[in-house]
Order: structure tokens, then C-alpha cells, then sequence
């Protein structure tokens, strides 16, 4: 049902994303553009992490750790609303 919602990064196969599931939360395109910009260069060094690091404990965590930095900057381009003030 997630596939639905927001499709998988095409930057990794199928067969990858079903070995490392974590994967699939790289997804960008879904984002407004300007959120996308800040999202993808995460996607980006997941990809180069799988092509370079051999699959074992620390690399998962490197995949986890990064997922949670790439949420992180996602929210931190979310533009705020104007707060008024209680009367």
C-alpha cells in the first residue's frame, strides 16, 4: 500500500529494496520541489553507501542513521506557520 502512496526510489532495484528494506524510505519524488532538493542527495549517499560498503551490521546502521538525518532536514525545510499570539 505504500507503493501506492509513494513509490520507491528508482535509484535502487527491486531486489535491492527487498534485501535492504530500509531503501524504500529514500523516496523523494513525492516532495514539492523544494523539499526534493533537500531529500535526494540523502538517496544519493544511501546509493553510493550500497555500492561501496559491503552488506553487514554497521552499513544498516549507516542506512538507518542517514534515513533519520535526511527526515531531519526534510522537516527543517518545511516552512512554519505564522504563530498569533493568544489574545
Amino acid at each position: 500500500m505504500s507503493e501506492e502512496i509513494h513509490p520507491a526510489p528508482i535509484e535502487f532495484s527491486k531486489k535491492e529494496i527487498e534485501t535492504d528494506h530500509i531503501l524504500q524510505y529514500f523516496h523523494y519524488v513525492h516532495l514539492p520541489q523544494i523539499l526534493q532538493s533537500k531529500s535526494k542527495p540523502f538517496c544519493d549517499l544511501a546509493r553510493m553507501l550500497i555500492d561501496t560498503t559491503p552488506r553487514n551490521p554497521e552499513r544498516t546502521v549507516a542506512l538507518r542513521k542517514l534515513l533519520e538525518s535526511k527526515d531531519a532536514a526534510v522537516r527543517a525545510g518545511i516552512p512554519k506557520k505564522q504563530e498569533t499570539p493568544n489574545v
